[in-house]
């Protein structure tokens, strides 16, 4: 078979189950490895068996893929794209969670060695939704507007808030300024003009919905995402794998340059 080598990190996740299917679908890829500390030995695809992050180098070397995604933990995107980075493997990255530390690792590691394409969100809408959510920040920005962002996600979610929130939180504060409050609990006082609330709900088996509610004196304007099933991360991610596959310049790219 011919087309893009992909491997996949994090290939027993919810994620990675639906990438599996994604690729493996694909005339135009080719799924060769797949890491997980899980359910090791395990054939997720004909020829293809689940190996532990501890091997990811020698099978990398051994299978040598075009592209890895990553949909672990922030500690684990680290070490992979360094690893990656290290055998000349492109990188798709939706690993969300990262502290400042390391996502500076993360920069070091692919800058200058690979061509990578990072994201907290690969959903097509949730682009979309960012644009949005910038334009709405502009015109509102000289009428002292309130912004709150309201986030859910399932109850399996280990991270808050979630890595699209806080874009959509560091978009209205590049334009709007302000500083971010996350949840608000007792005594707080009278809301102060350069808040931007951020809240996250844990709850059941929702997938994602994302509100950015700008209120004014007699009226408020929304702007609302809502994931149905994953497949929409998936079919996105899938997307920038077939981008970066074709991209040289070893830097780190992001899903607004791959949708201009």
């Amino acid at each position: 078979m011919t087309g893009i080598r992909v491997a996949l990190a994090g290939v027993r996740g919810r994620m990675g189950s639906l990438l599996v299917a994604g690729v493996t679908a694909n005339p135009a890829m080719e799924l060769v490895a797949g890491f997980d500390p899980r359910d090791i030995g395990l054939e997720v695809a004909p020829g293809v068996k689940v190996s532990s992050p501890a091997e990811m180098d020698s099978v990398l070397k051994e299978r040598k893929p075009d592209v890895l995604v990553d949909f672990t933990n922030a500690a684990a995107a680290v070490t992979n794209a360094r690893i990656a980075a290290r055998n000349g493997v492109k990188l798709v990255i939706g690993t969300t969670g990262f502290s400042d530390e390391q996502f500076e690792e993360l920069k070091a590691a692919i800058q200058g060695n690979v061509p990578a394409i990072i994201s907290p969100n690969f959903s097509i809408g949730v682009n979309i939704f960012w644009r949005l959510v910038e334009d709405m920040a502009k015109l509102l920005q000289p009428y002292h507007y309130h912004v709150e962002i309201i986030e859910m996600h399932h109850a399996h979610k280990k991270d808050a808030p979630s890595g699209t929130a806080m874009k959509a939180a560091e978009i209205v504060a590049r334009h709007m300024g302000g500083r971010f409050i996350y949840g608000r609990h007792g005594i707080t006082g009278e809301r102060t003009e350069d808040e931007i609330g951020i809240h996250a709900v844990r709850a059941g088996d929702i997938v994602g919905e994302h509100t950015v509610l700008f209120a004014g004196a007699g009226e408020r304007l929304e702007l609302i995402h809502r994931a149905n099933s994953r497949e929409a991360f998936a079919q996105g991610a899938l997307k920038a794998v077939e981008w970066i596959a074709g991209k040289e310049e070893c830097r780190i790219y992001t899903m607004e340059e791959m949708m201009r």
